[in-house]
């Protein structure tokens, strides 16, 4: 049998509801609720399980995203699933580190908040934006990009999938950018309802702000291989962990790549760990050669121990 992948959601995944059925059926879900509401003095369980406006601020986002993926993972772990490798999409990565050992959870939890609000407060609301280019080539869309550059700040933000760009910068930018794009041929260009241009230069201060808070952490041996969005290789040394993730709020997010080199390296079992199924669908565009589950209450949870054992 060939490696199993755990990878990781990052924001836009998240929805009112997630994993609330597998806190309600696992003690060890339920026990990263409580450890991550008392790290970052917040009541997560309201956050994830009810209805509000919060989920969608940045910072809170991403603590409830993490703490979901941990959560699922955690119970699988009990069943006996475990990964030989790990990567997540953007704030995903944090979570693959968590998997791999690398990082403790609740210096992961805050440090996620901080991120969070260090990535919106770097740009003024109205002042970035995002757009996904699709069915329009990655070396087209780069060049869309070189010549929106003229108007200001414009570049990759996300290489999700073949077909599947996104883009970040300054609005005057991103929609020049996304002119360019149709006149290229690209099916569409759409804009992302997000708060702040994420993954490109805009956000270079936020990246300072983290290396700050990074400082306070204690980052030890991976236990498992983590693969980074910035170079879609491995994360070679724990000394490389913090730089790279400093890297990584301002740069591209190579996700195709990530998965095209987890698959040259015998990866054949994808488990995507939270809520959502965005990187199951990327990971089908670029192999329909390896198996793909995704994790996100108890029902898929058995799904996919099914699957694995089959």
């Amino acid at each position: 049998m060939g490696k199993i992948a755990f990878v990781f959601p990052g924001q836009g995944a998240q929805v009112v509801g997630m994993g609330q059925n597998v806190y309600e059926n696992s003690a060890v879900a339920k026990d990263v609720f409580e450890q991550a509401s008392k790290a970052v003095d917040l009541d997560l369980k309201a956050l994830c399980f009810e209805e509000n406006n919060d989920i969608n601020i940045t910072e809170f986002t991403q603590v409830c995203l993490l703490t979901t993926s941990v959560a699922i993972m955690e119970e699988l772990k009990t069943r006996g699933v475990k990964a030989d490798v790990a990567a997540g999409l953007s704030l995903g990565e944090y979570t693959a580190h968590i998997a791999s050992g690398s990082m403790e959870f609740a210096d992961g939890v805050r440090l996620v908040k901080k991120r969070g609000k260090y990535m919106q407060e770097e740009v003024p609301v109205g002042k970035g934006a995002m757009a996904a280019i699709i069915a329009l080539s990655a070396e087209d869309v780069i060049a869309c990009c070189e010549e929106a550059s003229k108007v200001g700040i414009c570049s990759p933000a996300n290489f999700n999938c073949p077909g599947q760009i996104v883009v970040s910068g300054e609005v005057e930018a991103v929609d020049k950018c996304c002119e360019l794009a149709k006149e290229k041929g690209a099916k569409r260009a759409l804009k992302l309802p997000v708060s702040a241009p994420f993954h490109c230069a805009m956000l270079i201060g936020a990246g300072e702000k983290l290396a700050k808070e990074l400082e306070n952490v204690e980052v030890k041996d991976m236990q498992i291989p983590v693969i980074t969005n910035v170079t879609a290789d491995y994360v070679s040394s724990k000394e490389d962990i913090k730089p790279l993730l400093i890297k990584q709020v301002s740069s591209s997010v190579k996700w195709e790549e990530t998965i095209r080199r987890m698959i040259a390296d015998g990866v054949d079992t994808f488990v995507e760990v939270g809520p959502g199924k965005a990187l199951s669908g990327f990971i089908k565009k670029v192999s329909r050669d390896v198996k793909v589950f995704n994790v996100e209450d108890m029902a898929s949870l058995e799904k996919t121990l099914e699957g694995l054992n089959a």
